[in-house]
């Protein structure tokens, strides 16, 4: 199955606050082969060299609709 992968940066509390940072894209949405959700979050973010703290990481998954 296809899946549509990103990955965000959530900014701390204190950079909320002092700076009123938001969200950070760090991986623009990548198309991934597998065979679910799980497995595609897993696959594109050990493909992909990522500049981010992983304890702010948030990775978003979107399947891709299948006409059946």
């Amino acid at each position: 199955m296809l899946y549509e992968v990103t990955v965000l940066e959530r900014p701390t509390e204190k950079q909320v606050e002092e700076e009123g940072a938001e969200e950070r894209l760090v991986m623009k949405p990548e198309c991934v082969i597998a065979h679910d959700a799980q497995s595609a979050a897993v696959r594109a973010v050990m493909d992909a060299d990522l500049d981010v703290d992983k304890a702010r990481m948030e990775v978003l998954v979107r399947p891709f609709a299948s006409k059946g």
